[in-house]
């Protein structure tokens, strides 16, 4: 089974936009660990978080997260390839994006899809984002993706040893 993704620079990056800007129902594409939407689903202005995630281990990591912090409650969970099995819209769509350049049939899910991943889920977000809401995305400086067609607000940006990695929020144009 694949390895699920553990939290870093990226995750914690991401999780303190997140703690300071979501609010309504909020969808966490890649949920991975659950970092994200755990801090999600802790902020009473959250209503709702949707986990999704395409591998079945890491929704159960997601899982157990969310009852250790007590937010069960908030949370449900989606085993899904992107927006496949997705239904509804959302305020605010999180992705902690597999950022980094695909190398091919050697990828783990869990980091390699770079821009063309990325692009892929911007096309399809837009079905599922409110027409006021936002996306809270995550993507390295070795794989940038086409962001036309939003408006894109630089959160934040780190320096790690040959990458930066930026947090952006992106609103429909």
């Amino acid at each position: 089974m694949e390895d699920v993704y553990r939290p870093a620079e990226d995750s914690y990056l991401l999780a303190k936009h997140v703690e300071s800007l979501v609010s309504g129902n909020v969808l966490d594409m890649g949920t991975g660990s659950g970092i994200q939407a755990v801090t999600a689903a802790m902020k009473p202005e959250v209503e709702s978080v949707l986990a999704v995630d395409i591998n079945p281990e890491a929704l159960k990591e997601a899982e157990k997260r969310a009852d250790d912090a007590g937010v069960s409650g908030k949370l449900s969970l989606l085993h899904s390839d992107l927006f496949d099995e997705v239904k509804g819209r959302y305020d605010w769509i999180i992705f902690n994006s597999p950022y980094l350049p695909s190398e091919g049939e050697a990828d783990e899910h869990a980091w390699a899809g770079g821009a063309e991943l990325i692009e892929r889920f911007l096309i399809e977000a837009r079905d599922y984002l409110e027409p006021v809401g936002s996306i809270l995305l995550i993507y390295s400086s070795l794989s940038e993706p086409d962001l036309s067609g939003y408006k894109v607000e630089l959160m934040e940006e780190i320096e790690l040893f040959f990458e930066k990695l930026y947090c952006i929020r992106l609103s429909p144009t």
